[in-house]
């Protein structure tokens, strides 16, 4: 039988969660001669984008990307966090198949991650066991999406509104975060301040934060993930 040879890319900044996505693909490959695996590594938004960009410019397929939600963002700023760069990956290479292991088991949160990156595997790194690592890997490069324990309880109730945040509204909550006057965000986000504010307040209303300092929006978003 001839040699299958994977491509896989792991983006996490925890050497110990890379480690063990690592062993999970070395375990794989001990168990079945005819498979080989060619693993990277990117432990940021910036050093990841440099090798997604490879894999796009060139012939050789990426099979399968570890995606870590809460990552350094790009230098530059347009890339916030794993969610921008699972987008991104969607955009750039949407033959590979992306694993989601975040740390976040927010209902909202959750959905939000669906919604917007619909990855293949989807892990809550509470749940992770070496064998739950070895299955949703088996399982995604076999076209079969893996959702952890965690996931599938949660995918299972209702999200509390159907507005689920866009690129724009992440930005908004980034630049609050760094300390951006809203009066200076049309400047930097192609809206006008009324649609800002506007949704500033539907932002406020699914964290159900009464308050109207932007204070306990950025804590909020910060707890959840978005920033």
């Amino acid at each position: 039988m001839q040699l299958k040879k994977y491509n896989a890319l792991l983006i996490d900044d925890h050497p110990l969660i890379a480690e063990a996505y690592k062993s999970a693909f070395k375990f794989i490959q001990s168990q079945d001669e005819n498979i080989a695996f060619s693993i990277q590594t990117a432990v940021d938004c910036d050093s990841a984008c440099e090798i997604l960009k490879e894999f796009a410019a060139g012939e050789t397929p990426l099979h399968i990307v570890f995606l870590d939600m809460r990552l350094p963002p790009s230098k530059d700023g347009t890339i916030l966090s794993g969610e921008d760069l699972g987008i991104q990956i969607n955009k750039m290479l949407p033959e590979t198949s992306i694993i989601v292991s975040t740390t976040f088991n927010d209902n909202y949160r959750v959905h939000s991650i669906l919604k917007n990156i619909n990855p293949d595997g989807f892990l809550v790194k509470n749940d992770l066991t070496p064998n739950e690592l070895v299955l949703a890997i088996k399982n995604v490069l076999s076209n079969t999406p893996y959702y952890s324990k965690t996931v599938m309880k949660l995918v299972r109730n209702e999200v509390s509104s159907d507005y689920l945040l866009d690129d724009a509204d992440r930005k908004i909550i980034y630049e609050l975060s760094i300390g951006t006057k809203t009066k200076d965000l049309p400047n930097i986000i192609n809206l006008s301040l009324r649609s800002i504010e506007k949704r500033k307040q539907q932002i406020k209303h699914i964290f159900e934060i009464e308050d109207a300092d932007d204070r306990e929006l950025i804590l909020t978003a910060r707890e959840k993930g978005f920033i």
